[in-house]
């Protein structure tokens, strides 16, 4: 059958383990699902119908009759990051990894960076978001000098409290970065950090992704060439650096990445929605939440309790994840794990897939579905 919407949900970092490469990442045992399973707050009942607890490798009790298509997605990119996972799932593979900066970024960088700004920085290390202002957010409002650091991922990150650094001229400070951040040093993401009140400070929900933009023509954009709606909700345009959207609606939470995919269900569109909930990943898998992971998958299960009703027969709807990012293991980084595919519409045929060599099985089967290539 072919369906005439398709809603793409990406839960960010909802790893099931079993990465058969998680040994060359170091993530040897992680498993986020696994992990967030034994919190007390952990709920999923829809989730186990669409058939998770099912596919292959999973330690829950399994549905006795599962009603969706199920399987487990392998990583083939060479990372593990959000820009990365969300390509592959668009259809390109990375077979290089993108540059990350343990040791902080070169100082030709940093000095071009503070050249085409006007502004010192501070810190340039690997830090964790919440304690680098901590430690940094004093001094950079007494000397106004930007906050910049990293993380294990491919990122390039800017902090500034906003009474020194008004929220659009750090978008403009991302945007010089970027354009910086090229060839060798073409970083996944510059990430806007804006924080605010006092010591030890608070992060604003208004965080910007100004990603490096696909090497190639992802699913996204064959949609669009090809007149096909191809909505974004959350971060999803920020990630394809605007290429191939059609309508978007940039979100804060996962709260209002779900109301917003609720919405749009009473829309007469023909493509896709696609949408990315990105608290999993940002508030609990690497602030290392368990109990905070398993209470977001619970309301996020529960928020399927009034979707799933309201898809009309010709909706597909397809839940998946980027990476992991266990928040029972070691350190505050992504894990190297599979992840899970569930599809779902009102007259599929259950079937258990295995376990499918790449995320861009899920590109195959959209463009697939549109007659597109």
């Amino acid at each position: 059958m072919k369906y005439k919407r398709i809603f793409l949900i990406v839960l960010d970092s909802f790893g099931i383990g079993n990465a058969p490469d998680a040994e060359k990442f170091g993530d040897l045992g992680s498993n986020t699902l696994k992990s967030i399973s034994k919190s007390k707050k952990f709920n999923i009942p829809n989730l186990t119908k669409l058939g998770v607890s099912n596919i292959d490798g999973v330690e829950l009790t399994d549905s006795n009759s599962p009603v969706g298509k199920f399987g487990a997605l392998q990583e083939l990119s060479a990372g593990k990051d959000t820009t990365i996972g969300h390509f592959e799932i668009a259809g390109i593979i990375s077979e290089k990894p993108m540059p990350t900066y343990p040791d902080g970024f070169p100082k030709e960088i940093i000095d071009e960076f503070e050249k085409q700004t006007g502004c010192g920085t501070l810190c340039n290390k690997t830090y964790s978001g919440t304690q680098v202002i901590a430690d940094y957010g004093e001094e950079h409002i007494k000397t106004g000098k930007l906050i910049v650091y990293t993380s294990a991922d491919s990122v390039f990150q800017i902090a500034a409290h906003t009474d020194i650094v008004p929220l659009e001229k750090l978008y403009d400070y991302c945007k010089i970065a970027r354009n910086i951040l090229q060839g060798d040093h073409a970083v996944g993401r510059v990430i806007a950090r804006p924080f605010n009140g006092e010591y030890p400070f608070t992060r604003t929900a208004d965080r910007h992704d100004f990603s490096v933009e696909p090497p190639e023509d992802t699913m996204l954009d064959k949609l669009k060439a090809n007149n096909f709606d191809v909505i974004s909700v959350g971060k999803i345009a920020d990630i394809f650096a605007n290429r191939g959207i059609t309508e978007k609606y940039f979100t804060h939470s996962n709260n209002e990445g779900m109301s917003k995919t609720f919405e749009l269900i009473d829309k007469g569109f023909n493509g896709l929605v696609f949408t990315n909930l990105v608290d999993f990943d940002m508030k609990y898998g690497h602030r290392r939440d368990v109990d905070g992971y398993a209470n977001a998958i619970t309301e996020f299960d529960n928020w399927l309790n009034d979707f799933i009703p309201k898809m009309k027969n010709d909706d597909l709807l397809i839940i998946t994840a980027d990476h992991g990012c266990d928040p029972a293991y070691k350190g505050t980084d992504h894990t190297r794990e599979q992840v899970p595919l569930l599809m779902y519409s009102k007259n599929i045929e259950p079937e258990n897939l295995g376990t499918i060599k790449g995320y861009n099985y899920i590109s195959k089967v959209i463009l697939n579905n549109f007659d597109l290539r």
